[in-house]
């Protein structure tokens, strides 16, 4: 992981602009989990730092266009970009930093270069759906599971398949194992936004649905409830909730195990991601860490 923090300190550097320097330091603190995903899979190739550097550009970047359209303040319990230099201001840091890891991503070969690309074009895509599906209450989990595959798992999904391309493994299977992680990966956050407290999230509980996202469990809730209480839900969506109506929406996730489903669901995405890779201990692992983050 030094090898990638190098990389992407020479590509901001490179840029040559001090306010980006400043703002990006403003970024740091993040998992890195797409960089060292790509060195797991292929930790001999002597490209694969720099292929990490460009990914984490690229995720950095959609967080930055993610505050904005989110009108987000924090992240990772920090003031955000937009918080503290304005929105014009995190919409040209993202934009510089997608153009300058495109820049780099193009000494890669062909099939690198275009399935990270098009991963961005999904990526986007995805967070079009997300914003659209905000302004009224959504209960199509099939729906919400396509926006969270596109605006979260294709570009894991695009790390893991040209890693394994990288190293000369199987990129189908790796694709695979990229996409269900992302999908579970997101899933589990999904989860925490509801189960976890302010000091934990570095932002206020059930967050989501006051921003008008409605994660799995609310999905699962609202098919589960009677006509009565989905309008209650409904009626609840998108705006900033009451403790007593808090503990309503929890209440009744209880009663009906919507977290317990949606976790449920979380594990099946990373079995079948397990038994994709099941030779690759390392990666195995990986997946298990991140299922316990729930609990």
């Amino acid at each position: 992981m030094q090898r990638v923090e190098s990389e992407i300190k020479r590509i901001i550097k490179e840029i040559d602009y001090e306010e980006v320097s400043r703002l990006f330091e403003m970024l740091q603190g993040g998992k890195r989990l797409r960089a060292k995903l790509i060195l797991k899979i292929a930790p001999t190739s002597t490209t694969a730092p720099l292929l990490g550097a460009i990914v984490e550009l690229i995720h950095a970047a959609s967080l930055l266009h993610d505050d904005v359209i989110d009108e987000a303040t924090l992240r990772r319990g920090v003031a955000s970009v937009n918080a503290t230099d304005g929105s014009k201001t995190a919409v040209m840091l993202g934009d510089i930093l997608y153009s300058k890891a495109f820049s780099e991503l193009v000494a890669f070969d062909k099939e690198i270069a275009k399935v990270v690309s098009s991963s961005v074009t999904a990526l986007s895509k995805g967070e079009m759906m997300d914003v659209k599906m905000a302004v009224n209450f959504n209960s199509d989990e099939d729906k919400y599971l396509e926006m969270l595959y596109l605006k979260t798992a294709t570009l894991i999904e695009a790390c893991a398949h040209a890693a394994a391309v990288l190293a000369k493994k199987d990129p189908h299977s790796h694709a695979l194992y990229g996409k269900n992680l992302g999908l579970s990966f997101q899933i589990i956050d999904d989860i925490l936004d509801i189960t976890s407290d302010e000091a934990t999230l570095g932002k206020p509980a059930m967050n989501d649905f006051v921003e008008g996202k409605c994660t799995l469990p609310y999905i699962y809730l609202y098919q589960l409830l009677g006509q009565q209480d989905r309008q209650i839900l409904s009626s609840l969506h998108a705006k900033i909730l009451t403790k007593e109506e808090s503990l309503w929406i929890r209440e009744m996730m209880k009663q009906h195990k919507t977290v317990e489903k949606s976790f449920s669901l979380a594990q099946e995405l990373s079995n079948e991601a397990m038994s994709a890779i099941k030779d690759d201990t390392e990666l195995i692992e990986i997946l298990q860490t991140m299922i316990k983050r729930s609990y």
